[in-house]
């Protein structure tokens, strides 16, 4: 918009006024309209460029004044779609015990899990490797529940490791957390809960995991997981498993205490993971890609494939063998319409 300053964090005056009204016309809330561009600001700022597909930097320059003046209208399907992806092909071993847990192909499986989602009008960001810290996968899945309301969908991506941690609170029937492998740290699935408390009702969230330890794993991985001697599995290893979390036990133990106990009551969204394999196996790393997304890739064959989710995981579990079966589960809302609905659209 020519003539508007570039506005960021600490700028004031009638400028960051006006910005603020219109974040607000546009459902992005960044507090009250007092000239002041803090915390809350920022953070509206951001939830609006990535829903408009913009670079998400928290700089207000030209294109973000030119998105904020195009008006608010949601995408042709009647909702809007944010997307996020991650692959991680090694992570920090100063975290983890010297292990550097390497990969082939997760920034592979993430670089194409983008590019599905951009065919399909989502609004992408993608954390690859360094980038894919537990704070920064944590925010962009904030900023994406502060721009998305009733209709519109989430599409999450993770290539990587699995791992678990032991449950100190009880909540877990194997007594085990189970988590993703990020770069600084492991992710817990009660933190990935609690983020998805964040997003309104009538939201459709899809998660896809090609990793081990992806939804309701259990301990059976380590004596039922046998896999070709060659191949490579995305699971932890025990050992670094053990020695990390002892390592880092305060570090988890407060985390996991800090979350509700009732977290997944508080999910209003509807929640559909599609994972790469079952509980007791292990998803294989390729050179490619990961032997979920490369399936999965095979089946959704460029943007033929016309059934609905359901469909979409079977074909996908038929491509794979007996040893990594990928499982299909619903947490949240209840949404039968979004499980018949086709594969990525908004």
């Amino acid at each position: 918009m020519a003539g508007e300053p570039i506005l960021r964090r600490g700028s004031r005056g009638s400028a960051v006024a006006q910005l603020q009204e219109q974040l607000s016309a546009a459902g992005f809330d960044p507090g009250a309209a007092d000239g002041i561009f803090g915390a809350r600001t920022d953070a509206a700022v951001r939830a609006f460029q990535q829903a408009r597909g913009l670079m998400v930097d928290g700089i207000v320059g030209p294109r973000t004044w030119a998105a904020l003046a195009s008006g608010t209208q949601p995408s042709p399907q009647g909702g809007r779609g944010v997307s996020l992806h991650i692959g991680i092909d090694r992570v920090d071993p100063n975290h983890y015990g010297g292990w550097d847990g390497a990969l082939a192909a997760c920034e592979l499986d993430a670089k194409d899990m983008q590019a599905i989602a951009a065919s399909q009008g989502f609004a992408p960001e993608m954390l690859l490797t360094t980038a894919a810290t537990a704070s920064a996968v944590a925010a962009a899945i904030e900023r994406a529940a502060a721009a998305l309301g009733d209709g519109d969908t989430f599409l999450l991506s993770y290539s990587g490791h699995g791992g678990q941690i032991p449950d100190v609170t009880g909540d877990e029937a194997d007594a085990q957390d189970e988590t993703w492998v990020l770069y600084d740290r492991e992710l817990l699935d009660d933190e990935l809960y609690q983020l998805w408390s964040r997003f309104g009702p009538g939201v459709r969230i899809a998660v896809l995991s090609d990793s081990c330890h992806s939804g309701t794993v259990t301990r059976e991985l380590r004596e039922r997981g046998e896999i070709p001697a060659e191949a490579v599995g995305r699971a932890m290893p025990e050992d670094t498993e053990q020695a990390t979390y002892a390592a880092n036990r305060e570090l988890y133990d407060s985390i996991n205490r800090s979350i509700p106990a009732d977290v997944r009551s508080q999910v209003k969204a509807s929640v559909l993971l599609v994972s790469g394999c079952q509980d007791d196996q292990t998803s294989l790393d390729g050179a490619r890609n990961g032997a979920f997304t490369g399936a999965l890739r095979e089946v959704w064959s460029d943007g033929g494939f016309n059934g609905n989710w359901r469909e979409f995981h079977q074909q996908i579990r038929a491509k794979l063998p007996p040893t990594q079966q990928p499982n299909y589960s619903c947490v949240g809302a209840s949404n039968e319409s979004f499980e018949r609905a086709r594969p990525f659209s908004i």
